[in-house]
C-alpha cells in the first residue's frame, strides 16, 4: 500500500471526512468541515508544474466552477515552481500556468471563495500562479517558500551573495522565507494547531475589493511605497 504523501495527510487532518483522488502528484476531491462541502485541488512531492499539471488543475477549477456554483475551493500549494524542458517550453507551459491562474480568478469573480495553504514548498512561478491567484494565501510553519534562491539571484543579478543576504536582512521585497512573504502581504498568515478552526476563520472572511495585498504588507512594514503609489495612479497624480 502507498504511503499517503504530506498533502493527503494535511487534508484527512483538515477536514471532517473527505473523499480525494490522487493522479500522479495531483491531488483531487471534496471535503466536508461542519456539514459543509469545499472543493480541493493540490499537488504534493514537490512536484514540478509543467504544461500537463496546468492544463489539468484549470480543468478541474472549471469543472467545479461548472458543477458547483460558489462552493469554496482550497488550493493546497507544494510544487519546486514551473517545470523546464523542451517539451513543457513546446507546449507552451507559460501560457498553461497563465490559463490556470486566469481561470482561479475566473472562479472567484463567480463567487467562489479560493483559498491558497501552502503545505511544504512554493517556488516562483508555482506560488504565484497558485498561492498568489486565491482570495487569501496561508502557509504551515514549516513551510518554505520563495521566487528565486539567493545563490540563483546572485547568479543572474551579478551581486554578491553576502550582499544579497545583507541586504535580505532589511528588505523582505528579496527575501525568502514565510516571515518575509507575510511582510509583503504575499502569505495572510500561518496556520498552526487546529487547522480546521483556521480554515473556518478563512472561509468565513469576506475578500476585500481589489487586491489587498498592498494594504498588508504597507501595514506590516514590507511594502512602504506601494499602496501610495497605486493610490496615486488611480487618482491620476
Amino acid at each position: 500500500m502507498t504511503e499517503p504523501s504530506s498533502t493527503e495527510r494535511l487534508i484527512a487532518a483538515m477536514f471532517d471526512a473527505a473523499e480525494i483522488e490522487r493522479t500522479g502528484d495531483l491531488v483531487t476531491g471534496e471535503g466536508r468541515l461542519d456539514g459543509r462541502s469545499i472543493s480541493i485541488i493540490g499537488t504534493t512531492d514537490r512536484t514540478y508544474i509543467g504544461a500537463d499539471v496546468a492544463v489539468a488543475m484549470a480543468r478541474c477549477v472549471l469543472d467545479i466552477v461548472r458543477d458547483k456554483p460558489g462552493q469554496p475551493i482550497l488550493i493546497i500549494v507544494d510544487n519546486s515552481g514551473h517545470r523546464l524542458g523542451r517539451w513543457d517550453e513546446l507546449m507552451g507551459n507559460n501560457g498553461c500556468i497563465a490559463h490556470l491562474t486566469k481561470c482561479l480568478y475566473a472562479a472567484r469573480r463567480r463567487g467562489h471563495r479560493v483559498i491558497g495553504l501552502v503545505n511544504e514548498l512554493a517556488v516562483s512561478a508555482g506560488f504565484m500562479a497558485l498561492g498568489m491567484a486565491t482570495d487569501a494565501c496561508y502557509a504551515l510553519p514549516g513551510a518554505e517558500v520563495r521566487v528565486m534562491a539567493l545563490g540563483a539571484m546572485a547568479r543572474v543579478t551579478k551581486v554578491p551573495l553576502d550582499r544579497l543576504t545583507e541586504l535580505c536582512a532589511t528588505s523582505p521585497v528579496l527575501g525568502p522565507g514565510v516571515e518575509n512573504f507575510m511582510r509583503v502581504g504575499a502569505i495572510a498568515g500561518v496556520w498552526s494547531g487546529d487547522l480546521a478552526g483556521h480554515l473556518r476563520v478563512a472561509l468565513a472572511e469576506r475578500p476585500e475589493p481589489g487586491d489587498d495585498r498592498r494594504r498588508l504588507g504597507h501595514e506590516r512594514g514590507g511594502r512602504t511605497a506601494a499602496l501610495d503609489v497605486a493610490t496615486r495612479v488611480r487618482a491620476g497624480a
